[in-house]
């Protein structure tokens, strides 16, 4: 294995705010009140965490049952027991997506796990935990997973449940018999394997989305002692009450903090990933529907309804309320109330002693602005680190670069320029040569021209730029033309093509955002968290292309 370094700067859609934050330059250090790199402060971060010791048991006794049911093996239950013995956490989560979600999500359980390790190394106890995110309700995020065919199209296995209540947790989508056959699909296109295997065991009637892909996320991890928690658990909303009342007793100079906070971003040369209103809370309930709407087995469902801050009162839905009235029902059932996405990790902060949350870009973005929030909720802000991003090349796609001369970034113009570039490469080398020298011819040529006009009238040297700027643009298309000709003498191009934009820069996203975790897994082993863990130590910030 190898793996070359990736500037995000590089590659398409990459926010400023989130490359600034790699390199700590910029305003961001106004921003994040930690560098990303966790070696500078582990001990100083360790020593400000306040965990209390009664909220330390329950949540172990919490994890210790939760991770059970998912199958987790000794390792886990000796990280479990270094957690209950005082030790911090590195934290990172994600949506519980279709079959374990986009190979990102495996990419983040392994950068907990470096991050636990390297605080480790600096004599601070910390363990690895991943966090389901069963409370979001965007089931159109995750109800789906895409994996390459063989003839190196995009399959997209989706699921549909029978009965769904809208805009409700994901957690309370339970499979029926419909996701054996899409089990199957998925089974057919994977091949066997261990993780084919492991995709029956968890993805069975019965199970829903979040247990589900526990079981799964056990499975893989089963050597490298991931902490899997479930915060969907009603006992976990017992727990938070009191950051749920404080996001509702505080609305209003919380809301007054974020948007500020969103106008320092704007005024910085960034952007707020989340629009904060004067009557916005933090917090959704969870409002109960009729039964013959819910995907629970007939139980009543539960729909997450938005908390609108209306004078001095508050609206749920068609429901008006007092601050004192809703207060109550937090208090009376916790269950019932969730946080969004600027609220998640001040929850997530407050059930663990957090060193550190890992994240994709998306994330990082959020901390810049939920900093406000962890500073009043919390009393510290706690760090958040880039996760460890990769594309990962397999030999065949490798043998493909290299044979057309060509690099990650080429594939990021897009397929069909891709195919025209490819076919340049393989021109004829006499072909190729030819091309060079004329190319060279005009540089030589232009020059001379230039400097004579120089001699003679100096205002006619941009006149000779513009000239030579459209011969060298007639003569790409030129050479672009040839290549088309050669493209269609040549369908092994054209197939080349297709399978290095499927596998490498699927849907025009980066791989490890549409593709399937499972789908390197199955076809390359376990082992390849090995290889990717070891690419992931690397002192590289940025994207990493691993070739295998």
């Amino acid at each position: 294995m190898r793996s070359e370094c990736l500037p995000f700067s590089n590659i398409p859609h990459s926010s400023r705010l989130f490359t600034d934050y790699l390199s700590y330059s910029g305003s961001t250090p106004g921003f994040y009140p930690r560098s990303p790199f966790i070696s500078e402060w582990a001990k100083d971060e360790f020593q400000k965490i306040d965990y209390p010791a009664d909220r330390r048991k329950k949540v172990a006794d919490i994890l210790e049952r939760q991770n059970r049911s998912f199958g987790s093996n000794s390792k886990t239950s000796e990280n479990l027991q270094k957690f209950r013995d005082g030790a911090a956490v590195a934290v990172t989560g994600q949506q519980v997506g279709l079959f374990g979600g986009p190979f990102f999500a495996v990419l983040k359980a392994l950068t907990a796990v470096k991050l636990a390790r390297r605080a480790e190394a600096q004599g601070v106890p910390c363990v690895p935990v991943f966090w389901l995110a069963t409370e979001d309700h965007d089931f159109d995020e995750v109800n789906h997973t895409v994996v390459p065919t063989p003839d190196a199209t995009l399959a997209e296995l989706r699921y549909s449940p029978q009965k769904k209540v809208e805009d409700s947790p994901v957690g309370d989508v339970s499979f029926g018999e419909e996701i054996t056959s899409v089990v199957d699909q998925l089974a057919d296109l994977l091949g066997p394997s261990d993780i084919t295997d492991a995709l029956r065991q968890a993805y069975r009637p019965g199970e829903n989305m979040g247990s589900a892909f526990g079981k799964l996320f056990a499975s893989i991890f089963r050597d490298w002692g991931v902490i899997l928690i479930d915060a969907y658990d009603p006992e976990f909303h017992r727990l938070a009450e009191p950051m749920y009342r404080a996001a509702i007793d505080r609305a209003g100079e919380l809301d007054e903090l974020l948007i500020e906070r969103g106008n320092q971003l704007e005024a910085a040369g960034y952007h707020a990933q989340v629009k904060v209103t004067a009557s916005s809370t933090p917090l959704f309930e969870l409002k109960e529907v009729v039964p013959h709407l819910s995907s629970l087995s007939g139980d009543v469902g539960r729909q997450r309804t938005v908390i609108h801050r209306i004078n001095c009162d508050f609206k749920i839905g068609e429901d008006r309320c007092s601050k004192e009235d809703l207060l109550q029902r937090i208090s009376a059932s916790p269950d019932k109330f969730s946080a969004n996405v600027l609220l998640r990790p001040i929850i997530q902060d407050y059930l663990l002693p957090t060193l550190a949350y890992t994240g994709g870009p998306a994330e990082v973005a959020y901390f810049a602005q939920v900093a406000v929030l962890y500073q009043q909720l919390l009393g510290r802000v706690t760090p958040v680190i880039p996760r460890f991003s990769a594309t990962v090349v397999e030999a065949k796609l490798g043998k493909f670069l290299e044979k057309y001369g060509m690099k990650l970034v080429d594939i990021f113009q897009g397929e069909e320029r891709l195919r025209v570039v490819m076919a340049q490469n393989v021109l004829p080398p006499t072909m190729q040569s030819d091309f060079a020298a004329a190319a060279t011819a005009i540089t030589r040529a232009m020059d001379k021209v230039r400097a004579n006009l120089q001699q003679l009238d100096p205002t006619l040297v941009e006149t000779a730029n513009t000239a030579e700027s459209r011969i060298r643009q007639q003569f790409e298309q030129l050479e672009g033309r040839a290549a088309r000709a050669q493209l269609k003498r040549d369908e092994v191009i054209e197939r080349h093509a297709k399978a290095l934009s499927a596998h490498l820069f699927p849907n025009r996203e980066l791989q490890e955002r549409e593709i399937a975790g499972v789908y390197f897994l199955a076809k390359i082993g376990l082992g390849l968290l090995d290889s990717l863990y070891e690419a992931a130590s690397h002192d590289c910030p940025d994207h990493q292309v691993v070739f295998l």
